[in-house]
């Protein structure tokens, strides 16, 4: 069962304060929207819906996974691998960019919150998000289960801000989107915690569309 503190210590590291600036990356969604591909809540929930299935649970969720197991048993070289693994997944070199600066600026706060592993983390070229994410919930005592899902909701409530911000939508819009998104995310964890090894691997050809067009969009309030 999740602790009072440990679940105090979740909601910290997935809120939107937590100064590592994901308000600022958009991950191709500024780019899809300027190109009318996702235009009202209907599109954008299929588009949210696909990054979920075909990347997210495919790909961050069980990598994550793995690199909770890897701190837990201070295995450092399967920490460096995994995060190696996903960084070589990102297909664009924002997204790549953006997993290295935020993985990066967690490590910086984890470091200042006196977790002694992130410090070799604050320049480490192959930092990701879910590398420094992972060590954070394991130090706090989240359980791994746990710790995706709050991943995954992070990502989500991160990109419907995003929407609510680009369209715009209404906050009331936002708010639905959560709810009707959320309810996907149990599934999404538990095909990710059944992935084998050789399973892990997906791709969205829109979102790396999206966001390699991003990199070249004249008028951008995002920087991916």
């Amino acid at each position: 069962m999740l602790t009072d503190l440990a679940l105090l210590r979740l909601l910290q590291l997935v809120s939107p304060g937590l100064p590592i600036g994901m308000y600022s990356y958009s991950q191709g969604l500024e780019s899809a929207i300027s190109d009318n591909w996702v235009s009202d809540p209907q599109t954008a929930a299929a588009w949210l819906q696909a990054i979920l299935a075909r990347g997210l649970s495919q790909v961050d969720a069980p990598i994550l996974g793995r690199l909770y197991d890897a701190w837990l048993n201070g295995d450092q070289a399967a920490v460096a691998h995994w995060s190696l693994y996903l960084s070589v997944c990102r297909e664009t070199q924002e997204l790549r960019s953006e997993d290295r600066h935020t993985g990066q600026a967690l490590a910086r706060l984890l470091d200042k919150l006196e977790i002694d592993e992130a410090r070799l983390w604050l320049r480490h070229p192959d930092a990701t998000l879910a590398t420094l994410f992972s060590l954070a919930a394991v130090r706090w005592q989240i359980d791994k289960k746990t710790a995706i899902t709050g991943y995954l909701w992070g990502w989500l409530e991160n990109q419907v801000l995003c929407l609510v911000k680009l369209i715009p939508f209404g906050q009331v819009t936002g708010q639905q989107l959560l709810q009707q998104l959320a309810g996907e995310l149990p599934d999404h964890v538990e095909t990710a915690l059944g992935l084998s090894d050789d399973e892990i691997g997906g791709s969205v050809f829109g979102l790396a569309l999206a966001s390699s067009r991003h990199e070249m969009q004249y008028s951008r309030l995002f920087r991916s």
